[in-house]
């Protein structure tokens, strides 16, 4: 079921990652644009969202679209969500962390979800109900059986604003339970790793759509947990976004509850 779907999707986040390669640690200085303050897009996102549309208008012209650079196109009630370059500022200032993230949604939520991190190679794919691989492998979410000596991933961003004096109670309140916690600036990559078993849990405030419409799905079909930060469902429209196995996710909304 799906899978012409998930080659579409597959094919699509490739597309986006062979325009990316030749750019990373090429850029041009005016090849970068400050979209506001510390909130960047190059000339490479919108090239690599460019070549992930014309992929999957040619597979499926009929479905919906939303691009982080592009925006939102089409009526039907299946979408394409799509960040063409996910940790672009880590692209930007070279360091070697970041990925294209392409997902399918419906009015039931994640349909197909593919993060592809080409320079590792590393290719994490997920469809409903049919569970989630790491190149080509069964993939599976951690053991880990508490938050105390869990490895975290979190993400945060100079837009969080007001938002900050929150998280920053939310790291407070892990940072002493963790046995480590890293912010490697890759939302969608973050997710993934939740998903493949080398992150035990992940907390972020104030994602987008396209930031983890995926990863989402990976963690699900790898056998995790999604919620906001209340615990709720309401993670989606929020963007504020708690994953990991059973005992990790609990314990963490616990945690950021306070």
């Amino acid at each position: 079921m799906f899978e012409a779907q998930r080659e579409a999707c597959v094919a699509a986040a490739l597309a986006g990652g062979r325009v990316l390669v030749p750019f990373f640690r090429k850029l041009e200085p005016g090849a970068i644009i400050e979209k506001s303050k510390n909130d960047y897009v190059s000339e490479a996102d919108r090239a690599s969202e460019a070549a992930i549309k014309a992929e999957l208008d040619r597979r499926f012209p009929q479905y919906s679209f939303l691009g982080e650079e592009t925006g939102a196109s089409g009526d039907s009630s299946r979408v394409w969500i799509v960040d063409p370059l996910d940790g672009t500022l880590n692209f930007v200032q070279g360091f070697p962390h970041w990925c294209v993230s392409v997902a399918l949604w419906d009015a039931q939520g994640p349909v197909v979800g593919c993060v592809w991190d080409p320079l590792r190679q590393d290719l994490f794919l997920a469809t409903r109900g049919e569970g989630a691989t790491w190149n080509g492998q069964r993939m599976a979410i951690s053991t880990q059986s508490s938050l105390d000596g869990a490895f975290l991933a979190t993400g945060f961003a100079y837009q969080l604003g007001e938002r900050f004096k929150a998280y920053s109670k939310a790291l407070e309140a892990t940072f002493y339970r963790a046995k480590g916690i890293r912010r490697a600036g890759s939302a969608a990559l973050d997710l993934a790793h939740v998903a493949a078993g080398i992150y035990d849990g992940f907390f972020e405030m104030g994602l987008q759509k396209w930031d983890m419409a995926a990863g989402v799905l990976l963690v699900q079909e790898a056998g995790g947990l999604i919620s906001d930060w209340e615990g709720g469902e309401d993670w989606f429209e929020s963007g504020n976004v708690l994953a990991g196995n059973l005992w990790v996710q609990q314990e963490l909304t616990d945690a950021v509850r306070g």
